[in-house]
């Protein structure tokens, strides 16, 4: 059986029966004989349907907010923004795959009649998907999947049963043909059969880095292509002529964006110096102003974490950290009520051999690494395992974008803003953070055949 477990009280809210091997194997047929259909359907019809689907993530916002909320803690506010953000992503598909995924001439210089690229669905994609988002993982995905002419197949954490289950009837509810987006309930230990069916085609995993290499590893073994958004530890560099009032409060809510359970969350907080008094100052009194509490009450910024042996580890490597040398400003302790809660917490000393330096933090903490100069503040960014995302805070905008262009290691990289992914740019990561990009015109154009057409 798979378990959802209220982590803000430690209520179970829902059993759910695992699909046997023959009920996994009769989905994925019938999501490939669907998909065989579904791609010759016209752009204008999918349009219709994926503006459909938007409207319905709209429709049913408090409903899907309360249920994430209830699965995995998220606190509504939160949630309501998530569920935007998925029917945005949507719409964008909606108005923009057609353009993208036209066919491009090619000039070759007389040598043929014409050549051109076409772009063409690949069949079936298997997603396997984390808690942290149970909606915006899944969208992102799904809308450029099923416009590019593909059938999807969800594999998402067992935690949130019902958001994998909703997300289904989202699509089927919208016209979506019945068979062409499922969910499977099945446990991770499963996913390697499932790859290896041959409805298959490509696999698209969020999740860490060790689930990476397990599935990629898998795939490779059946020349499937996958693409993966893994784990990160996106460091902000507070340069020397940094705005502080602006560094501290983008640094503030990027590290607490669903609780801290972010991929792509703020973690590491790399000042100059000649600085770091006055951001230290200004973020801890930031953080200390942002609410911990139950998720279903308006002004929660904090809810619980997705589990409590989440929890638990998050706190193994504050203490370790501490032991190791670290200053803790705020929080670091777990809070005696029920719940898997965890306090907004701020490290600073924080150097390497630390968990706080070496590691990812999931959650609500904050590790401040004081550096000597803008050099060093480069080098310690990119000392790291992870690659997802980075920024960099200067009042000299010419000079930061050129270190966000030029010397940060990561996939996206912003300027005196805290990072984020958006339907419009490409998104992923480089190193141990994953490889192949989700959303704008790139992730659309990732699980395709992008087929030469020559014409003598």
């Amino acid at each position: 059986m798979m378990e959802s477990v209220n982590p803000a009280n430690g209520d179970q809210i829902r059993e759910y029966r695992e699909m046997t091997a023959d009920e996994v194997a009769t989905i994925l047929d019938d999501v490939a004989s669907t998909a065989r259909g579904w791609k010759n359907s016209s752009f204008d019809e999918r349009s219709t349907l994926m503006r459909r689907a938007a409207q319905g993530l709209r429709d049913g916002a408090d409903g899907y907010a309360r249920l994430m909320a209830d699965e995995m803690g998220k606190p509504l506010a939160q949630g309501r923004s998530e569920l935007e953000k998925c029917a945005w992503v949507c719409d964008h598909y909606a108005d923009h795959a057609a353009d993208i995924l036209a066919d491009q001439a090619v000039d070759v210089d007389g040598d043929a009649r014409r050549v051109f690229v076409s772009y063409r669905p690949l069949g079936v994609v298997l997603a396997v998907m984390p808690w942290n988002f149970p909606f915006w993982q899944v969208l992102r995905f799904a809308a450029p999947t099923l416009m590019a002419g593909n059938g999807g197949v969800l594999k998402h954490a067992s935690n949130v049963s019902g958001c994998a289950l909703a997300i289904e009837s989202l699509f089927r509810e919208a016209g979506f043909p019945e068979n062409l987006f499922r969910t499977l309930l099945v446990s991770s230990k499963k996913v390697k059969k499932v790859i290896e069916h041959p409805t298959v085609r490509a696999v698209t995993l969020t999740g860490s880095t060790p689930a990476g290499q397990a599935v990629a590893s898998q795939a490779g073994a059946v020349l499937k292509k996958t693409v993966l958004e893994l784990g990160g530890s996106d460091p902000y560099l507070i340069l020397a002529d940094a705005d502080l009032e602006v560094a501290a409060e983008a640094c503030v809510t990027s590290r607490l964006v669903n609780s801290g359970q972010s991929c792509i969350a703020a973690k590491r907080f790399v000042v100059v110096e000649t600085v770091r008094q006055e951001f230290e100052r200004l973020f801890v009194e930031k953080m200390t102003a942002k609410r911990l509490g139950d998720p279903l009450e308006d002004g929660t910024d904090i809810g619980p974490q997705a589990r409590t042996d989440l929890r638990d580890e998050l706190h193994r490597q504050v203490t370790a950290s501490i032991e190791a040398g670290a200053r803790c400003l705020l929080g670091g302790e777990v809070p005696k009520s029920p719940g898997a809660f965890y306090p907004a917490t701020v490290l600073t000393d924080v150097a390497p051999g630390m968990p706080a330096y070496d590691q990812e933090l999931f959650g609500p903490v904050a590790a401040i690494i004081p550096v000597a100069n803008e050099e060093e503040a480069i080098q310690v960014a990119n000392d790291s395992q992870f690659g997802l995302g980075a920024a960099v805070f200067s009042t000299d905008v010419a000079r930061a974008e050129g270190l966000a262009r030029d010397r940060l290691e990561a996939g996206s990289c912003f300027v005196n803003g805290f990072v984020r992914s958006d339907p419009r740019v490409p998104f992923g990561g480089i190193k141990d953070s994953g490889y192949g990009r989700e959303l704008g015109d790139f992730g659309i154009r990732e699980f395709v055949n992008i087929k030469t057409v020559w014409v003598d």
